[in-house]
């Protein structure tokens, strides 16, 4: 029992990996949608959100207040409700804990709602309604951000990533290898990749829009599944 579990938390960790960049892809590309069809703000990166914000209390802007506002406290409403889904890492959890795939379920379940809403708008939501849409998007987002820290991996994000980017820098200047900085560096491609295929999805097939979300998200609560014998429950 114990030389079976010596090998399989290599590959369980491995099979975590590759789900966790094909999270990130999901967040890339929710932000670039939220950023080009639905009024020009963020679903996950809040510090741009306060930066708008703030740029909207300059100049008067009402509508990036509401846009930006609404982000944020969504942002925040689906954090804490990720948090309390997930719950906080615990000394033996295992490599991907239940609870995970619990909250990401939930996220699922935002994506569809916010998937018949944009089919039941044409695929091309009027400015009423970005900000109920910019809302489902960005309590998705927070609960898909506080559920990865239950895996309690230090640094581990799928949504704010400007960290893994220092971290990545730091570790390279210091005289690690890009080994050491792989799946950091493939999570951040990750990112790029699903904006790029959220922003080809906006402006060259809408009505493909929500498929990326709920493709990427499905293929991750079932890659975890297919995979239950080699990832701890």
């Amino acid at each position: 029992m114990e030389q079976q579990t010596l090998t399989t938390a290599p590959s369980a960790t491995k099979v975590r990996e590759v789900l966790v960049v094909v999270l990130a892809l999901t967040s890339g590309a929710t932000d670039a949608i939220g950023f080009l069809a639905l009024g020009s703000a963020f679903t996950s990166v809040m510090t741009g959100n306060m930066v708008l914000f703030g740029i909207g209390v300059a100049h008067g802007d009402t509508a990036i207040l509401a846009l930006t506002a609404t982000a944020i406290g969504s942002f925040v409403l689906g954090a804490a409700v990720g948090a309390r889904v997930a719950g906080n890492p615990e000394a033996g959890d295992p490599v991907w804990p239940a609870a995970v795939s619990r909250a990401l379920m939930l996220e699922l379940g935002l994506f569809t709602v916010f998937a018949a809403a944009w089919w039941a708008l044409g695929s091309s939501p009027p400015e009423g309604a970005f900000l109920p849409l910019l809302a489902l998007n960005a309590v998705a987002l927070g609960l898909q951000s506080s559920a990865i820290q239950r895996f309690g991996v230090s640094g581990l994000s799928t949504t704010y990533l400007t960290g893994t980017l220092t971290s990545v820098m730091i570790r390279l200047v210091s005289g690690h290898g890009f080994r050491a900085v792989g799946h950091s560096l493939a999570i951040l491609l990750g990112l790029v990749a699903g904006a790029a295929l959220g922003a080809a999805l906006v402006t060259g097939a809408p009505g493909l829009v929500p498929v990326v979300q709920l493709g990427t998200l499905t293929a991750v609560i079932l890659g975890r599944r297919a995979f239950r014998h080699v990832l701890a429950t």
